[in-house]
């Protein structure tokens, strides 16, 4: 019998999983679409593989298997999944068409939504992925500026002009290699060194999971206005969560150019570009951003939907107060289990579970925990990533289940048992160098 959410005496079936990534290998590389949703971000020979349905904050795997999701389809279901407001919006569309032949309304009427939601959204446009209109916020940056260099600090997707500065830039010219570089988040002085009369924009997540300390951002913001630098927010986290106006409208700043998707459509695809008009108009003529399927129907009227939900009843309000209850409930087990090396951070709507190397190798404590979370019936790869649905027997539950999993973990680690309980391979990173890599030398003293 399938495992459901409880104190499961075993770990869950996972054989039609196993036998679908049978069918994968060879065929998909990596088995996956999306790395963080792939095999090696799963504890491989306890976690299912392969999901079947989902509804609200709960999905089944093919084996039948229920748990909560933490995980929200990597962030996109900001509501829950198969949220009725919005599937209904996408079931009445559907009928209407999905992707037409010339301009369809909803591109005017959710542009004017988002103009109405999110600071400095003086224009709008739409693709398909968070890669897309980074790299496009990237070209417009570099149009509007004259100048090529790019500074940025967080994940912005796979495109050349990023994906170069990490250890998984094999197929990239070196000379595209030479025209970004990283800076460090809460340090304006990493900023201040790099920038200098051919930085053309930096681009950010606002927050990642530690807060910006000493004004960052509008530290930040000034340093690039007096380069003549533009600053470019990646919200693909942070747009609808922090707050309606994404962290614009949470930490009172204003971006020149902003970034989004996950969010905005609760699992339909759409990215979007919103930003300032003199440097966004640049798109009528000078500077080429066009997508077939950028206008496309459904995930505009899921769009659509999603907002009016969102505003309508306060959602984010409900991701902090549930967000806020796991992070402060794991770091009280933690303090009551007398375990200084875990620890849960992040703003509430996203949070993060994190282990120190001071017990061990902190992947095999993040397996070891995942393995045993998921027996207890919940999909968890280190983060709480809150949605609407997430309701308040699912945090109690979930606070229970924490606090039998890190006895365990203590147990473990006290016994230097750890990598014999695992029951088989542990997690992988996704990037081999994270930070401080990358960086640009430091200008010379005067």
């Amino acid at each position: 019998m399938p495992n459901t959410i409880a104190f499961n005496q075993d770990y869950p079936d996972i054989t039609q999983s196993d036998a679908l990534y049978a069918r994968a290998l060879g065929l998909i590389p990596s088995q996956t679409q999306t790395l963080a949703k792939g095999p090696g971000q799963y504890v491989r020979g306890a976690a299912p593989k392969f999901i079947d349905r989902a509804k609200g904050a709960h999905i089944v795997d093919v084996d039948g298997n229920e748990y909560i999701d933490y995980n929200m389809g990597i962030g996109p279901i900001s509501l829950g999944y198969a949220y009725d407001a919005v599937d209904d919006a996408i079931r009445v569309q559907l009928e209407r068409g999905i992707t037409f032949s010339l301009v369809h309304p909803l591109e005017v009427e959710v542009a004017e939504l988002l103009r109405e939601v999110i600071p400095n959204a003086d224009m709008v446009r739409y693709s398909k992925s968070g890669n897309d209109v980074t790299s496009a916020a990237v070209r417009l940056a570099r149009a509007y500026t004259g100048r090529s260099t790019v500074l940025c600090c967080g994940y912005h997707g796979w495109h050349d002009w990023y994906i170069a500065v990490t250890d998984r830039n094999r197929g990239i010219p070196q000379a595209v290699r030479d025209l970004t570089y990283t800076v460090n988040y809460n340090d304006i002085q990493s900023v201040i060194d790099s920038l200098d009369e051919d930085t053309a924009c930096v681009i950010l997540e606002p927050v990642v999971f530690d807060a910006p300390e000493n004004n960052f951002l509008h530290e930040l913001k000034d340093a690039c206005e007096r380069n003549g630098t533009l600053l470019i927010f990646d919200e693909m986290w942070t747009g609808f969560r922090l707050a309606l106006g994404g962290a614009q409208e949470y930490f009172g700043i204003k971006a020149d150019l902003a970034c989004f998707s996950k969010a905005v459509a609760n699992g339909m695809p759409l990215s979007i570009l919103t930003g300032r008009k003199d440097i966004m108009e640049l798109c009528e003529q000078d500077v080429f951003f066009y997508t077939t399927f950028g206008g496309e129907a459904l995930s505009l009227a899921a769009a659509r939907a999603t907002i009016e939900e969102m505003r309508r009843r306060n959602v984010q309000e409900h991701l902090f107060h549930q967000g806020r209850k796991l992070r402060d409930g794991v770091n009280a087990i933690a303090a009551e289990l007398s375990m200084p090396y875990v620890g849960c951070k992040g703003f509430a709507p996203r949070t993060i579970v994190t282990f120190d190397a001071s017990a061990g190798d902190p992947l095999l404590q993040k397996s070891y925990v995942q393995q045993e979370m998921i027996k207890r019936g919940i999909l968890w790869s280190g983060f709480h990533n809150m949605s609407f649905s997430h309701s308040d027997d699912d945090v109690a539950y979930t606070l229970s289940a924490y606090r039998e999993v890190l006895g365990l973990l203590r147990d473990a680690v006290d016994a230097g048992e750890l990598p014999a309980r695992l029951r088989g391979e542990p997690v992988e990173p996704v990037f081999r160098k994270t930070s401080n890599f990358h960086t640009k030398a430091r200008k010379p003293l005067a």
